[in-house]
């Protein structure tokens, strides 16, 4: 993309090795200022772009968790948090996992997603309160 820099950082904000993981930012011109409406956001992915020169350039943190190959290419590896991709939309595994435990008789939620990316799909694993039970069905009417 024309005008704009990826980086992939540590969480100190420097450059990892060729093959090290890290996580993706990206920089240049075409950056927005921040979100809309949302100061909180802006400041937890706008950050000050350590390697540039220009006052108030940011970079903006992706998520993405990456590593730079020998020959130059991005490999993405995944997300650096806890937020899948299904049919288009941004899941929060951790929202999920505490609607889950929020229902009647649930002791503890695990929530994964599994599947290529067209046909990815969230699992949940429960497990009940002493003395109750959990209703599979009714669990995801109430998800719903």
């Amino acid at each position: 993309i024309s005008n704009a820099t990826a980086y992939v950082l540590d969480a100190h904000l420097r450059p990892v090795p060729v093959g090290v993981a890290g996580e993706v930012y990206v920089g240049g011109s075409g950056l927005a200022w921040g979100y809309l409406h949302r100061p909180d956001l802006t400041a937890e992915r706008f950050v000050p772009h350590p390697f540039s020169s220009t006052p108030g350039a940011r970079l903006y943190r992706t998520g993405d968790k990456a590593r730079w190959r020998e020959d130059g290419t991005l490999d993405f590896l995944g997300r650096v948090d806890f937020q899948v991709k299904v049919r288009g939309f941004r899941i929060e595994l951790g929202e999920v996992e505490a609607a889950l435990r929020a229902a009647s008789g649930v002791n503890e939620a695990v929530v994964i997603a599994k599947g290529a990316d067209g046909d990815k799909r969230l699992i949940g694993y429960v497990t009940a309160r002493p003395g109750h039970t959990v209703d599979a069905d009714g669990l995801k009417a109430g998800l719903k």
